[in-house]
């Protein structure tokens, strides 16, 4: 069964979704329709995940560092996303990287001779559980805030939330 709680948040109001005792899907509500989970009928119920990953939210937005090991995750994804998903979890809390540092690793992983940063920018934008897979911590090249499902301005959040260092990063 696909189950579905709600959660507000300091950035707004969050949909999580959860489906056999996992946690498949965080939303920012205002989000692009296009991205959003559409595909079965969610129904509202109490599951044990959706409580833990409400309880991981409060702790996240309250400056502390929970795990995202407390939260059961079934990100749906191609394998190449799910190998970036993984190095987002390995990105330390408050700290960032570039795409282009998150390629250089994915292709030492997969055995490529390069990857792209549009590359990794395209699975970051397919990240399911946006916040707990930290896709906001990657910045592009020279500092630049670019790149978030759900805007620059909650990147920018999650970032000051997590006591990033922000000073020589930008924004258009």
């Amino acid at each position: 069964m696909v189950c579905v709680a709600f959660y507000q948040s300091p950035v707004g109001k969050i949909k999580l979704i959860s489906k056999e005792d996992k946690l498949i899907k965080l939303e920012f509500l205002n989000q692009d329709p296009n991205l959003l989970f559409a595909k079965e009928i969610c129904e509202k119920c109490d599951e044990v995940v959706l409580k833990q990953t409400r309880e991981w939210l409060d702790e996240y937005f309250n400056g502390k560092n929970p795990s995202f090991k407390a939260i059961p995750l079934n990100p749906n994804g191609s394998e190449f996303a799910k190998v970036v998903w993984e190095l987002l979890l390995k990105i330390p809390y408050g700290k960032v990287c570039t795409y282009g540092e998150l390629a250089k690793e994915v292709a030492r992983i997969t055995h490529k001779n390069k990857m792209s940063a549009q590359a990794i920018g395209g699975a970051l934008k397919r990240n399911p559980i946006p916040i707990i897979i930290p896709c906001h911590r990657v910045i592009g090249a020279n500092g630049k805030l670019t790149g978030y499902a759900g805007g620059i301005k909650k990147k920018i959040a999650l970032l000051e939330c997590e006591k990033a260092d922000l000073v020589n990063l930008y924004h258009f």
